[in-house]
């Protein structure tokens, strides 16, 4: 079994900077694909971004391409989402997720594995 932790998140003005972290642990996560979604009040939850487990494949929904960059470290087992230029349209609960088939898929059907989320808020 595979526990994922989230953390990093909190309230930011609009145009700052958060950086997250998804803690892995249970498992080796190597070769994994790992990613991102968020989930704002009354909305369905929604891909982010995500990287295969070679880091040499990323992806980014449209609407944080230029400002979020995905990474991992494989030898500690976590994941990190570095947030610039965030928008109030980023204040969201932030979940990282574990495939591990590595499909690099944007879909939250294709993760089996979720953490708790972490609440990112932007002010105007």
């Amino acid at each position: 079994q595979v526990q994922l932790v989230e953390s990093g998140g909190g309230l930011v003005q609009a145009g700052g900077s958060l950086r997250l972290a998804c803690a892995a642990s249970g498992r080796t996560l190597s070769y994994y694909t790992m990613a991102w979604f968020r989930q704002a009040p009354g909305q369905e939850r929604e891909f982010v971004a995500a990287i295969r487990w070679s880091s040499t494949n990323t992806y980014y929904a449209d609407s944080v391409k230029g400002r979020f960059t995905i990474s991992r470290e494989n030898a500690k087992n976590t994941v990190y989402l570095q947030m610039n230029s965030l928008k109030p349209e980023d204040t969201a609960v932030y979940y990282c997720a574990a495939d591990q088939r590595g499909l690099g898929s944007a879909k939250t059907v294709d993760y089996e594995y979720w953490g708790q989320g972490t609440q990112v808020t932007v002010s105007s």
